[in-house]
């Protein structure tokens, strides 16, 4: 209590009516939308950034960057989620107000974000006072409609999820946490309650009749299961801590950490506001797409939607979550040794560069149902074989030749004719289309890896035509001065379609490999710049060198591995001589 009089007191108030986009049970598309509104779930301060957070933010950040990159306004939100009892704990055990602690551990992540080239809009903190203000202010409405009643919780509790459990659950997780392992513990106390088994029917009508709303489908197969096995009303207040908003009308309750969390969702665009000062960012709801882990997804994939309706709100477009990250066929655990931490993740930054790891992480992570095997000599072999070797040295051999045979002036693939001088099998404007159309595609349902991929065998197909038409031969005659120019052309072109196509997933390197090629387009939208033909002919280019070559593979802990020493020989003794024979003196 003394912590939260430390704070501004929020002030409740009605909430805006939230923009009438769509129905509850069908949300107009991001497609049919000139707005895009991107999450992360906001972290919880209690822990410290690893890899499970830079990936779930790195995949957001994709997705903000592709939908930027169409043209879209977009609303990146990110944060951390800073109530709670382990909070308020964890600051007791350090000497510390729960604010002290939240505000170094916010810090922290936010610091991540940053380093890790994630661009969001906002960064949300839910002890911001405008939050706390509006969650009281949607509380204060399900109060009003019934949705929210006070009433009595005896069960079992995850204290490290900070999760109600039903008896039927925990038994079947022979009562312990299915996150951490430890022991559920059996609670009872007076909560406020949110109506969950209203919505029973109402969940299961969205979930048929918008099979993609949670995804991958084994995540919206689970969902669904718990829907059909029927659903209990859910506590939405504590009252064994203090660190949290209190409930409107009884403070000797505060909000439920996941409730409060939740709403940060609609709280960063104003929507709990009074018109005025919600009006700016209300036209980006509903959300596109809450991008998460798996272990939440029944928050966001249920409770969350079911908030949303109770409130006469239209609903996100997609929920998505996503695996875990596992080492050796092993969840990451602190105790196995086998955690990527953000020490870890950026000891391997500093060896392969950050644009690198955010193409290992996009290309081989667990963005569907698996489970995703984190390697050092994958990172290692990709690095290699997909970026060093064929981005690298493809665009490197290709500026060579034409600084080499053309005096770093980009030629022209016109002939005499004035007709584009075409070769077999390659036709590459529609070649440039159709990774195009893959690469956008992909990236709208996630699919980070099939994005990269459309940019990276359009890159490809130019080290096998430069195989094919041999440019260094026919450089030898001068009578095909025309058909080496339009060869190396042809190949510069689709370098630089393949790099505006993986520029969201690596944008600091393909930035500096389109700057070499200064006659590029620089506006329009990636399908405009991706159009063939946009390489202007007489502009200047300059020798590329994107990736530098890394001789071996880091350690486990992002480390050098040191190279064994050989072992010492033993010095040889050399073989003792027989001393000579005493001369025996003669008698």
């Amino acid at each position: 209590a003394a912590a939260r009089a430390a704070r501004p007191a929020p002030l409740c108030r009605a909430p805006r009516a939230a923009p009438a986009l769509a129905t509850a049970a069908g949300a107009t598309t991001t497609a049919e939308r000139d707005k895009v509104f991107v999450t992360t779930p906001i972290y919880y301060v209690n822990d410290k950034p690893h890899i499970g957070h830079v990936y779930t933010s790195t995949v957001a950040d994709a997705y903000a960057r592709y939908a930027r990159a169409a043209g879209k306004e977009v609303f990146f939100l990110t944060g951390t989620d800073e109530h709670g009892q382990k909070v308020e704990e964890s600051a007791r055990k350090r000497g510390l107000e729960p604010q002290e602690w939240a505000d170094e551990n916010s810090a922290s992540f936010r610091g991540a974000m940053e380093r890790m080239s994630i661009s969001f809009d906002h960064f949300i903190r839910t002890t911001d006072t405008s939050h706390m203000r509006q969650v009281q202010a949607f509380i204060a409405r399900l109060q009003a409609s019934d949705d929210i009643y006070l009433g009595k919780f005896e069960g079992w509790y995850d204290e490290g999820q900070e999760e109600y459990i039903t008896e039927a659950k925990a038994k079947e997780a022979d009562y312990k946490s299915v996150i951490s392992g430890k022991d559920l513990v059996r609670s009872s106390e007076e909560n406020y309650y949110f109506r969950l088994s209203k919505y029973t029917d109402r969940l299961l009508a969205l979930y048929e009749e918008r099979p993609d709303f949670l995804e991958p489908t084994a995540r919206r197969n689970e969902m669904l299961q718990r829907l059909r096995e029927g659903l209990q009303d859910v506590p939405v207040s504590r009252t064994n801590f203090s660190w949290g908003v209190p409930m409107p009308g009884d403070e000797r309750h505060v909000v439920y950490v996941w409730i409060d969390a939740l709403l940060n969702y609609a709280t960063a665009l104003g929507l709990g506001e009074e018109e005025e000062a919600g009006a700016e960012r209300a036209g980006f709801w509903p959300a596109s797409v809450h991008v998460m882990a798996k272990e939440i997804a029944w928050f966001h994939g249920v409770i969350w939607p079911a908030m949303l309706m109770a409130l006469d709100m239209p609903l996100p477009d997609k929920v998505y979550a996503h695996a875990f990250w596992i080492r050796d066929g092993q969840k990451m655990s602190k105790s196995l040794g086998n955690f990527v931490d953000l020490p870890t993740l950026e000891r391997y930054v500093e060896t392969y560069g950050l644009d690198a790891m955010r193409y290992y992480m996009l290309t081989q992570g667990p963005i569907g149902a698996t489970d995703a095997n984190f390697s050092s000599e994958l990172v290692h072999s990709v690095y290699t074989d997909q970026l060093v070797n064929t981005i690298g040295n493809c665009a490197s051999r290709t500026s060579a030749m034409v600084v080499k045979y053309f005096g770093g002036e980009v030629p022209s693939e016109v002939g005499a004719a004035g007709e584009r001088v075409v070769f077999d099998g390659y036709d590459w404007p529609e070649l440039a289309r159709g990774a195009t159309e893959r690469a956008t595609g992909a990236a709208a349902k996630l699919e980070m890896g099939r994005a990269a991929a459309a940019g990276l065998e359009l890159i490809s197909a130019v080290d096998v035509f430069i195989q094919v038409t041999e440019p260094f031969r026919v450089a030898k005659d001068e009578a095909r001065r025309e058909e080496l120019g339009a060869i190396l052309y042809q190949c510069l072109e689709a370098i630089r379609v393949g790099a505006e196509l993986l520029a969201p997933v690596m944008p600091e390197r393909m930035e500096a490999l389109l700057a070499s090629m200064p006659g590029a387009p620089a506006s329009g939208t990636l399908a405009e710049r991706c159009a063939w033909g946009g390489l202007e002919p007489g502009s200047a280019i300059s020798k590329s060198s994107v990736f530098p070559r890394v001789d071996a593979a880091l350690g486990d802990d992002g480390c050098p591995v040191q190279a064994p020493q050989p072992k010492k020989q033993p010095k040889k003794q050399p073989k003792k001589q027989p001393l000579p024979e005493q001369a025996v003196p003669k008698p």
